[in-house]
């Protein structure tokens, strides 16, 4: 853990029979927190334990999450980024099934419906569903539904992404990887959740998809029903971000990118559990001499 920072818990969850462990890490990002955890607990519906790591809280985010009677926590007093957060969290889980949600997100009504439907379809475990985002613009990720309800908590228009939310089209897509998702808690065990390695978090998303992926998970389903509206990028944007990108060719032997677009198959509709893909001699090779320039970052 980077430097030395005291870590306290509280689990004090008195839901009945919960379905989900939601873990939400916040740094400083009180607002949006409050307005993620309202969600949640307007708009589930089934029963979910909510556990918040609180980094810093310096922003009063310590005081209100210790004063509210149904969130567990875990407290760092210095930012330890999300890979540790998610990790800490996770030991307070008391369900099944493990979601990883950002603090700026807004979940939609029937958004734990449709992805518990989908577990219970499944059969088994070895699976990795993500809800369908909504954000306000296009980044490039063809993942996202793009509709602006709101750039920020001041301009957002609860009322209308309420009303209209169901109607925006969107297939099931392929390639779950970002947050929320869910994942069993063996299989979370099974493959030592996220990589602290890519502290404090940029790449631990496919990182995390590729371990699954080494597990011998092939159900990589982004479901279209489940739909939360992401502001983006609250934090992510404040944090001095780690070089991830090179770790996870040092440690694939492929980038990132080649993962995502010939693995997972990321942001195309979904048409079944994945299968291996055969790269080309040329994308091999692109491969090979980028894990060679990474080796010397």
């Amino acid at each position: 853990m980077p430097g030395s920072t005291a870590i306290q818990k509280r689990k004090i969850s008195r839901q009945n029979n919960p379905v989900f462990s939601i873990l939400i890490p916040s740094w400083n990002n009180l607002a949006y927190l409050k307005l993620c955890i309202e969600s949640i607990r307007k708009n589930s519906h089934f029963p979910h334990q909510l556990i918040v790591h609180i980094n810093e809280g310096n922003d009063g985010t310590f005081e209100w999450v210790n004063s509210q009677n149904d969130l567990d926590y875990t407290y760092s007093e210095k930012n330890i980024g999300i890979c540790y957060a998610l990790n800490i969290s996770s030991k307070l889980v008391i369900t099944d099934y493990i979601v990883y949600m950002n603090d700026d997100m807004y979940v939609c009504p029937g958004w734990d419906t449709a992805l518990f439907n989908e577990i219970k379809n499944a059969g088994h475990n070895y699976f990795f569903f993500s809800s369908t985002a909504i954000e306000p613009e296009f980044t490039g990720n063809r993942c996202v539904m793009v509709k602006n309800y709101g750039k920020d908590i001041h301009s957002f228009q609860e009322a209308k992404l309420l009303d209209k939310f169901s109607t925006l089209q969107k297939d099931d897509w392929l390639g779950s990887t970002w947050p929320p998702n869910v994942v069993h808690k063996d299989i979370w065990g099974l493959v030592g959740g996220y990589s602290t390695e890519f502290s404090p978090g940029m790449y631990s998303d496919p990182d995390f998809s590729m371990k699954l992926w080494q597990l011998g998970v092939r159900l990589f389903k982004g479901v279209s029903k489940s739909r939360v509206y992401h502001f983006g990028s609250k934090s992510v944007s404040r944090v001095v971000k780690n070089k991830g990108y090179y770790t996870f060719i040092a440690k694939w032997g492929i980038t990132s990118g080649t993962f995502t677009n010939h693995y997972l198959r990321s942001g195309s509709s979904f048409d079944g559990p994945l299968t291996a893909p055969a790269l080309s001699a040329i994308l091999k090779w692109k491969n090979f001499f980028k894990k060679l320039k990474a080796a010397t970052k």
